[in-house]
C-alpha cells in the first residue's frame, strides 16, 4: 500500500546557480524536480515512507528527466503519464536570500498536470493511501479539478486527507474564484495546511487564529496555520498549539513548505501528538532552507533530529 500519495504539479526547476544575480545577468543553471505535490512525495520518502505521485508531464526529455528524479528518489512514478503536444513545465527563480524569490512559471499553453482526468484515476489506490495530498493549484482549470473532486469522493474523507492551500496568483483570474473552489473543496478534507497569505485568501480571514477556526468550521480536522518568523499554529477542535520558527540562514526559502509537508505527512501518519509533528515539519523546512534546490535537500528523519538538537 501506498503510505503518502500526493497529486497535482510537476516540473523542472531550472535555478540560478549565482545567488543574489538577476535572470537577465545569471550565467549557468542548475535543473531539479519541481512541483509542490512533487516535492512533498520525495520528501515523505526520504523519510522512510512509501510515496507515489500523480501527475503527468509533456512527452519529451523533461517529462523523462521527470520520471528518472522520481525513481531515484525512491517516489513510485507509475501513475505518471504524459500528454502529446504539451510540453513539460520550467519554472526559473532569482535567488535573492533571505525573503525574495521570484518564480516565473513556463505552463503555456497548458501545463499536463491540469490535464490529470477523472476516468483515468486508479481510485483505489487513492482510497488505500495512508495520507493523499494534494493542493489548490489542481482546482485551477479543467480537467484536472473534476479529477481532484472524482479523487476526494473516491477517498470519502478518510483520515488524512490534506489540501495544501498553495496559492499562486498566476494560475488564477482572482482571489475570490479561489476561495469560491477552497470552499467547495474544504468538506472533502481533513487536513488543510498555508501560509498567512494562502489562508485569508480561503477563509477572507488573515488573524491565524481566527483562520484557522473558520477552517475548522469548514469541516476539517486539523488546521496548519505557517507564520513564518512567528512559528507555526496548529488547531483541531480540542487543542491549539504555536510551535516556534527554527533559526536558519535562508538561501532558498522556496521549497521549505514541501519539507515541512514530508514531515507533516509523516508524522501524521506515524500518529505523533501534533505539537510534536509540528516542530518536526518546521525543522524539515528550514533545513532546506538552508539549501539552493528543493528535492535534493529533502532531509531524513536522523537531519531533522539533529536540526532540532541543535536548535
Amino acid at each position: 500500500m501506498t503510505e503518502v500519495l500526493t497529486m497535482g504539479r510537476v516540473g523542472v526547476d531550472i535555478y540560478p546557480l549565482q545567488i543574489g544575480v538577476s535572470l537577465r545577468e545569471v550565467t549557468s543553471f542548475g535543473k531539479y524536480l519541481g512541483g509542490s505535490p512533487t516535492n512533498v512525495a520525495v520528501a515523505a520518502a526520504r523519510l522512510g515512507r512509501r510515496s507515489a505521485v500523480i501527475t503527468r508531464t509533456g512527452a519529451d526529455p523533461f517529462g523523462e528527466f521527470v520520471h528518472d528524479a522520481l525513481r531515484e528518489y525512491g517516489v513510485d512514478d507509475r501513475f505518471v503519464t504524459p500528454v502529446e503536444g504539451l510540453p513539460t513545465p520550467v519554472t526559473f527563480c532569482e535567488i535573492r536570500p533571505p525573503d525574495d524569490f521570484p518564480l516565473y512559471f513556463y505552463r503555456l499553453p497548458k501545463a499536463p498536470d491540469l490535464v490529470i482526468r477523472p476516468e483515468e484515476l486508479d481510485v483505489a489506490a487513492i482510497r488505500e493511501a495512508g495520507l493523499f495530498w494534494s493542493t489548490l493549484t489542481g482546482l485551477s482549470q479543467e480537467p484536472s479539478r473534476s479529477a481532484h473532486f472524482h479523487a476526494w469522493q473516491a477517498r470519502d474523507r478518510r483520515r488524512h486527507t490534506v489540501l495544501d492551500l498553495d496559492y499562486r496568483p498566476m494560475f488564477w483570474d482572482s482571489p475570490g474564484q479561489a476561495r469560491e473552489q477552497v470552499a467547495k473543496a474544504l468538506p472533502h478534507v481533513s487536513v488543510a495546511v498555508g501560509n498567512i497569505d494562502e489562508v485569508e485568501v480561503a477563509t477572507g480571514l488573515r488573524e491565524p487564529y481566527a483562520a484557522g477556526r473558520a477552517l475548522l468550521d469548514a469541516g476539517v480536522e486539523i488546521a496548519v496555520v505557517k507564520q513564518g518568523g512567528d512559528g507555526v499554529l496548529g488547531m483541531t477542535a480540542h487543542e491549539s498549539v504555536l510551535v516556534p520558527p527554527v533559526p536558519v540562514e535562508v538561501v532558498n526559502g522556496l521549497g521549505a513548505g514541501d519539507a515541512f509537508g514530508g514531515a507533516l505527512a509523516h508524522g501524521l501518519l506515524a500518529g505523533w501528538p501534533l505539537e510534536r509533528v509540528l516542530r518536526y515539519a518546521n525543522a524539515a523546512g528550514a533545513i532546506v532552507a538552508g539549501e539552493l534546490a528543493c528535492a535534493p535537500a529533502m532531509p531524513t528523519l536522523e537531519q531533522i533530529e539533529g536540526k532540532l538538537r541543535v536548535g
